[in-house]
């Protein structure tokens, strides 16, 4: 049967419009025809919600060094990041942060003028020894400002945006990535965008776990559209938990709020923390007081009824300190949790949060083979940035406040690259049956007539992975979860979609989103059964130490040419950029 496909060529084509798409967009634009594809409107994505901050190492409140940010986010990455990676985006980190404070974000002011600067978690002072305030905000809703004004930027430059567009899948030819075919969700049809370069910017798969932080988009489409192509997925089995999501809810509590001064108590009001980390207490990376506070509840010191979560208690600091630095906290307290934090503790248990792997890059974000002969070999016009990449700098486990700066730093780098790339290179012509696999998926769902549906599904698969691959794994229970997970695979080629309109059919892009779920909640589970150690994210108790021997490399998973997964290795780059004395010379900006 012939489909009509509607053709688009630009030289430079972003999937995704959070904030590493839109930097990359803007800058891109400046320089070749650029546009940005997104399966919600742009304002919409999921970086609106980040709230604590964005690091930096200005020292506008102290004395501060790129190197000390740089130790604390490798030493934070339980050593998996790679480290020329953490020198280029620490290095860079002020100089871009002044950057977006010149286009228009309205960053919190000291009393003199400066950017505000607050303490986070794992952020320290001569290599450890002391907190820190590194993390630059506004308010409690430093990734909303951030994404306005990069959005402001982006039309300013002339991006052409293509909103509530679903990729379906990455093009190929002769070697080379050269575009994406795209379902318009609104109007019904495909469409094919044919690039010089492709910037993936999809963002992370957090909605797989039933507690999570995530947007409702956040299904991991990136990275099963790279799978299916045989690129690999970097670190896997390395999902961040933050400690402090709402009880029962999951919506993050910023850790700003422990960076104010919030402190986390158990059911005997103890302040615990200060037995898992006596030195930086709350302010421990984030993998530290997840586990601390799971402990916690295992050990029977938990609160409410079932005695399953903690409190974060912040009403010490002052009800006028709250409603002026963390306003969008209170709100969401009292929306979420029925509390008053001016007068009550939130309760709080770990959420889903960030995937710290992704498509592997090297640091000026061209994606990498990563497997095979030449494992740093970029692949011709394909670039990724933000939660979907792995530069490698957050390695096992994320540094609060990077994530924001990841995709400032690659998200601009990204725009850099792709446009150079395009400005250098023709297009590589469209292969004769670009689009068929993904037309072929789309009506395959479309006019599936099965028995099982989305819902009873969805929720096996999120229940499935909190239990059974969470905050603690063992082998015996993720074996379990990989014998669910191949059921579920099996029941959607017995799947339904009762609507079988074209237009606005947000079932059928329920079953799409799905289907990728499953992919990447498998793809996880084998890579975290396959790592017999504990690092960062990912505590196994049958193997509870850190196992650097052998385990001090990054796991790469990919698809064979039968659809099964193969997990490999690559070493870690341990090897800086450059080798400067301390302290480094100061800049001026």
């Amino acid at each position: 049967m012939s489909v009509k496909v509607e053709y688009h060529k630009y030289d430079v084509v972003v999937l995704g419009a959070g904030g590493a798409g839109l930097n990359a967009a803007q800058v891109a634009s400046q320089y070749v025809s650029t546009a940005v594809i997104s399966e919600v409107y742009p304002t919409r994505s999921h970086t609106i919600s980040a709230q604590g901050g964005i690091s930096a190492a200005l020292g506008n409140l102290e004395e501060d060094h790129w190197i000390w940010h740089m130790y604390d986010t490798v030493k934070g990455s339980d050593y998996l990041a790679d480290q020329d990676a953490c020198e280029y985006m620490t290095k860079l980190a002020p100089q871009y942060i002044i950057e977006l404070e010149h286009i228009g974000v309205p960053f919190s002011r000291t009393a003199e003028g400066k950017i505000a600067q607050r303490p986070f978690g794992g952020h320290t002072a001569e290599f450890g020894k002391r907190p820190v305030k590194r993390a630059c905000y506004a308010a409690d809703r430093t990734g909303h400002v951030m994404l306005q004004t990069l959005f402001e930027k982006a039309v300013a430059q002339k991006t052409q945006f293509f909103s509530e567009f679903y990729a379906l899948e990455l093009l190929t030819n002769e070697g080379a990535v050269n575009g994406v075919l795209c379902w318009d969700i609104k109007n019904g049809g495909f469409h094919i965008f044919h690039a010089k370069a492709v910037v993936f910017a999809t963002g992370g798969c957090c909605r797989i776990f039933k507690t999570n932080s995530n947007a409702h988009i956040n299904t991991g489409d990136g990275l099963a559209l790279a799978l299916r192509k045989g690129f690999s997925w970097s670190d896997a089995e390395f999902i961040q938990f933050h400690p402090t999501g709402i009880y029962l809810a999951g919506n993050l509590i910023t850790e700003g709020v422990r960076g104010e001064g919030g402190i986390l108590l158990n059911a005997q009001g103890e302040r615990f923390m200060e037995r898992y980390a006596p030195t930086i207490k709350d302010l421990a990376p984030r993998d530290i007081v997840s586990r601390s506070m799971v402990k916690e509840v295992l050990a029977g010191r938990g609160v409410g009824p079932n005695k399953d979560h903690v409190l974060l208690k912040i009403d010490h600091i002052g009800a006028e300190a709250i409603h002026e630095k963390l306003p969008g906290i209170h709100e969401l307290a009292l929306v979420f949790a029925g509390v008053d934090c001016t007068k009550e503790p939130i309760p709080v248990m770990p959420t889903a949060h960030y995937q710290n792997g992704g498509i592997p890059t090297n640091y000026l974000t061209n994606v990498i083979r990563a497997v095979g002969p030449n494992p740093e070999e970029p692949v011709p016009g394909f670039f990724a940035a933000g939660e979907i990449a792995s530069a490698s700098v957050h390695g096992a486990n994320r540094l609060g406040t990077n994530s924001l700066l990841d995709l400032v730093v690659f998200g601009r780098t990204a725009g850099e690259q792709s446009a150079k790339y395009a400005k250098e290179n023709n297009f590589v012509p469209l292969a004769e049956n670009a689009g068929q696999e993904g037309i072929a998926l789309l009506q395959k769902f479309l006019n599936s007539n099965g028995k099982n549906t989305f819902g009873p599904m969805y929720k096996t698969l999120t229940e499935c992975m909190e239990k059974y691959v969470g905050v603690f794994r063992t082998e015996e229970t993720m074996t379990t979860a990989k014998g669910i997970l191949a059921d579920l695979k099996k029941q959607l080629d017995d799947y339904r979609v009762n609507d079988k309109s074209s237009i606005y059919n947000l079932e059928l892009i329920e079953a799409l989103e799905l289907n990728n779920m499953v992919l990447v909640a498998q793809a996880l589970t084998e890579a975290a059964l396959m790592r017999k150690e504990s690092r960062g994210g990912h505590a196994r108790e049958d193997y509870p130490e850190r196992d650097d021997a052998n385990f001090h490399k990054h796991t790469e998973v990919t698809l064979d040419g039968d659809g099964n997964i193969k997990i490999d290795y690559r070493p870690v780059r341990m090897k800086p950029l450059t080798v400067e004395t301390f302290p480094p010379k100061p800049r001026v900006y």
